[in-house]
């Protein structure tokens, strides 16, 4: 058992570490394909060259992303077969069709699109061109879409049913996965935020640019264009964000107790806590410091609903087990003899729980033996881990806060045609580049390590889902994975600053011009 609880370990770890490797690119990806989208638009309606001198030079730092951004994420689908077997025969029917539809429709579609994008603005219409990099920001966010599909399946599990005959999820109703709302909000909240990331980063590369007076014209219109997109992405971004809370809020009570540092269940209106030291061992907060009402109004809407603390969701969850034990030990029958009437009876009358039964087995192998040590260890396991998430999740907030008030000013500057002269502000933009991508980073780990302890949730526990490798097999792996992800995160970096600090190169001859062309002129143009 304890190998299996250090494999089980080790591939969380190898996976969080991919998949936070490969969320490095992603989130520019997705944002920069619409701002590219943006810049070509203008340059077809207006027939401004700069424009388009603008829309290439982004792009070339968009295709290094991108292509870096594959080469991380096909990995993770192999980790699924590779490092989590128990998983994918669990749920495969299910969580495959998404995955299928992303590398069939999406991936294909993005990947050619992409070339003809590149490398096609001398053989196509200004119109088709156009019509392609539409083609590609579209292929780029629907293979978010079907990923986000996939995930919201594990964070909440509908349109599916457990099979006791063949021990297996079967899809019951492709539309009630398709419209999960965990899914849906989830998208658009991923999405959005990487309209942000994107707005940031040309933002940013804008401001270094205007810092050293080069590149003027391109770089304030970049500037202008990057922020105003980022202004409406960063108010939806905390919009869907709260939206995003509302139903992880009623639907993973667990999730919310960790992102709260609530322990104790308490009569609403419950404080918000902007402040606390959780001690998960004691399962309270040392210190903290709270402001009255306002998680009521943030998670429920409302000044009269309950909020289910620490305490509440164990027994709950202690409640669960016990229903679901007779699920388990029917199961147990039925796959002796799948004709059994009686056994079939009673895993239909307790198969809602069957989750929390096989929680339970993690202490107590034989069910029938469980003790109440066995049960309070298993409620326990219920409630993930506290500090991470809770300072996350408030890290995560605090720097869309701080994004949205940047973005603000930032439009407000570009607009009067000052920017340029303010220093600071451009000190700043170029400094806030890696916000975004930490603030991506800290909201994946709210979402994954908050639906601890499963893999999909109230269905299958984590502890379940690895595969039987040796714990050798996965130091070994892991180690690997890391060196070659890292490789892949410095070869982006050197790429982008290479490519960043060479500028842009103007196909034009008269956009030679721009650096020298009056600044008053500027963005009237």
């Amino acid at each position: 058992m304890h190998d299996l609880h250090t494999v089980v370990e080790l591939s969380r770890l190898q996976f969080a570490a991919t998949a936070l490797y490969h969320f490095l690119f992603v989130p520019l990806t997705l944002g920069l394909s619409f701002i590219l989208a943006a810049m070509e638009t203008v340059y077809v309606t207006t027939g401004r060259k700069v424009y388009r001198d603008m829309a290439i030079f982004w792009g070339k730092l968009f295709a290094i992303n991108f292509a870096l951004g594959v080469a991380t994420g096909l990995t993770m689908e192999f980790e699924f077969g590779t490092n989590w077997s128990q998983y994918s025969r669990f749920v495969g029917d299910v969580f495959g069709a998404p995955l299928a539809i992303e590398g069939l429709m999406a991936f294909f579609m993005e990947s050619t699109f992409v070339g003809l994008m590149l490398f096609g603005w001398e053989r196509l219409s200004r119109g088709k061109h156009l019509i392609v990099t539409y083609l590609v920001a579209l292929g780029s966010n629907i293979s978010a879409v079907w990923i986000l599909i996939a995930n919201g399946f594990m964070q909440a599990p509908h349109g599916a049913k457990f099979n006791p005959i063949t021990m297996r999820m079967e899809l019951t109703s492709f539309t009630h996965l398709i419209f999960n709302a965990d899914a849906q909000a989830k998208f658009v909240h991923t999405s959005i935020a990487g309209f942000v990331t994107a707005s940031i980063f040309v933002a940013g590369v804008s401001g270094w640019y205007m810092l050293r007076k080069r590149h003027m014209e391109i770089a304030k219109r970049s500037f202008r264009m990057a922020v105003l997109f980022g202004v409406f992405a960063g108010v939806g971004v905390i919009g869907l964000g709260d939206a995003l809370g509302f139903i992880d809020g009623n639907a993973q009570p667990a999730k919310l107790v960790a992102m709260e540092g609530l322990w104790k269940t308490e009569k609403p209106p419950v404080g918000f806590n902007v402040f606390a030291i959780p001690d998960q061992a004691q399962q309270k907060n040392l210190y903290q410091v709270r402001v009255p009402g306002v998680l009521s109004l943030l998670v429920t809407h409302s000044l009269d609903t309950p909020i289910a603390g620490a305490d509440q969701v164990e027994q709950d969850a202690i409640a669960r087990m016990k229903n679901g034990i007779p699920a388990a030990l029917a199961l147990k029958t039925l796959s002796a003899n799948p004709d059994d009437a009686a056994a079939m009876a009673q895993f239909k009358a307790h198969q809602k729980d069957l989750g929390y039964a096989f929680l339970l087995q993690r202490y107590a192998p034989d069910l029938v033996k469980a003790t109440q040590a066995d049960f309070q260890k298993a409620a326990r396991d219920v409630i993930p881990n506290v500090p991470v998430i809770f300072w996350s999740f408030r890290l995560m907030v605090v720097a869309g806060f701080a994004m949205l008030i940047f973005l603000i000013v930032a439009t407000v500057y570009s607009l009067n045609n000052t920017v340029h002269d303010k220093r600071g502000l451009l000190k700043i933009a170029v400094w806030f580049i890696p916000v975004p991508y930490i603030a991506c980073e800290l909201g994946w780990m709210v979402a994954e390590m908050g639906r601890q302890p499963w893999t999909v949730y109230d269905v299958l526990p984590t502890w379940m889902s690895a595969s039987t490798h040796s714990v050798g097999y996965m130091i070994f792996s892991l180690v690997g994975f890391v060196l070659i992800y890292t490789t892949f995160a410095i070869v982006e970096v050197y790429l982008m600053l290479k490519f960043i600090r060479k500028g842009p190169d103007p196909l034009a001859p008269d956009a030679l011009q721009y650096d020298a062309a009056p600044a008053a002129a500027g963005l009237a143009r």
